[in-house]
């Protein structure tokens, strides 16, 4: 029965995933009246933009655009593993594969892409692609602020466990491409822009999807300055980017945008409600009734998983609020504070291995967790996520691995490395959010 459980979580998480095909949703969206109206009257259709679904997204411009691709030019930043040739769009690598920060050939795809919006005019359009993990792969220093000084307050907001509103408030007051420049860009040139967004962020806000380059931003210097101070990062902190900040707060800068152009056009393609739409459709199919808990759970890693744990205990035990066999559903993105001498694991790894520890044997007996990455990435680590049963904790017992030291040092990927239970998807070219699935069965 185990491994039958395990199957079907597995087959329910990939029905999540494949819901948020980049690829299709492009170019199902190009199909639309309004965007291929705006396509077909078109000069020239530039493509900018960058994120983990970037290279599926490029790809589906081009399918949907195949009778104009003489007209279409573009760059678009993507991680280094999912770079290939297109015939008009050039994927540019941003970033090495598991490294989640800014870096020089990021910048560099950035400068590109404002120069060929410089050269653009009224009779042309914009199409911007953005997708999780667009924060880091489009970095562009305002003058002052050095990459590294960017690199330094990202793996700072990072580290402390900061959430991602946080993170991208800080980024966009240190960029010249995010918090609404783009779309200012684009405005400024007479051109209409249209962005499609595949959304890796609770309740799916514009202007925190990959720090909101083409979105309107309620955000301030002043909330920057107040991320670090909350999280205690002041004395931490690059001077140039305290620097900065303070000066915006002064008023010495321009604030980020904040009334978006009438030219400019956001659309929301995929995110993580659909995907656990999806989920849901298929664990129906497998005969599981459904719980599902949507796509706004948040918080540190540890203590939600027991909150999972005490769902799936009162399942078993008290048939509260659904009588076994239930799938139980969720997904967002919770976060992991890191001490400064910690192993290797990402959060759903984490969350995997929190939740087994608290339900035990006999919690985890006809039951499954998982908990993966969309993106197929969890952490600085090559597996999406994890999946745990009865059979996890008794091989371990056999191995003299002890869950709780584990855990207890932030270090589940070398954990499930040895008992079996690591999620290996490679890239999925998407990323809309993590996606839980645990199972009771019958």
């Amino acid at each position: 029965m185990s491994a039958v459980l395990r199957e079907h979580a597995r087959s329910i998480w990939d029905a999540a995933v494949a819901a948020a095909d980049a690829f299709q949703l492009v170019q199902s969206a190009l199909t639309g009246a309004e965007l291929r109206r705006a396509v077909d009257q078109a000069g020239r259709i530039v493509v900018v933009g960058g994120g983990k679904a970037g290279a599926a997204m490029a790809a589906g411009v081009e399918a949907a655009l195949a009778d104009r691709l003489d007209r279409v030019w573009g760059v678009v930043n993507v991680p280094a593993g999912t770079v290939r040739t297109l015939r008009s769009v050039r994927l540019h690598a941003g970033r090495p594969d598991g490294v989640n920060h800014p870096t020089t050939p990021g910048v560099a795809g950035v400068e590109e892409m404002l120069d060929r919006v410089k050269a653009i005019g009224p009779g042309d359009i914009g199409l911007c692609l953005l997708s999780g993990g667009g924060s880091a792969l489009l970095p562009a220093p305002v003058e002052g602020v050095s990459l590294e000084d960017k690199q330094r307050i990202t793996a700072l907001l990072h580290a402390c466990g900061a959430t991602i509103d946080e993170m991208n408030c800080v980024r966009k007051h240190l960029s010249g491409f995010k918090g609404g420049r783009l779309a200012q860009a684009f405005a400024e040139r007479g051109c209409p822009l249209y962005s499609l967004l595949i959304s890796d962020v609770i309740g799916d806000p514009l202007d925190v999807i990959a720090s909101g380059p083409t979105a309107a931003d309620p955000t301030t210097f002043a909330d920057a300055l107040a991320v670090l101070e909350r999280h205690g990062l002041t004395d931490r902190t690059p001077p140039n980017v305290l620097d900065h900040l303070r000066r915006g707060a002064a008023g010495a800068f321009p604030e980020t945008l904040k009334k978006l152009p009438e030219s400019v056009h956001n659309r929301i393609l995929g995110n993580n409600a659909a995907a656990l739409t999806a989920a849901a459709r298929r664990a129906a199919e497998l005969g599981y009734p459904v719980l599902n808990l949507g796509s706004w759970i948040d918080g540190e890693t540890r203590p939600v998983a027991a909150v999972f744990a005490g769902i799936m205990r009162s399942i078993q035990t008290d048939g509260r609020p659904m009588r076994p066999p239930v799938c139980v559903l969720s997904g967002g993105e919770t976060t992991v504070t890191l001490p400064a001498d910690h192993g290797k694991g990402g959060r759903n790894q984490e969350f995997v291995l929190a939740a087994a520890l608290k339900l035990g044997a006999a919690g985890l007996r006809n039951a499954v967790v998982l908990s993966g990455g969309t993106d197929g990435e969890d952490g600085p680590t090559d597996a999406a996520g994890a999946i745990a049963d009865e059979e996890t904790l008794a091989r371990a017992a056999s191995l003299r691995r002890d869950p709780a030291a584990y855990l207890e040092r932030h270090d589940a990927y070398p954990f499930f490395a040895a008992v079996g239970g690591l999620i290996r998807t490679g890239l999925t070219q998407t990323n809309v959010m993590d996606v839980r699935v645990l199972l009771i069965g019958s």
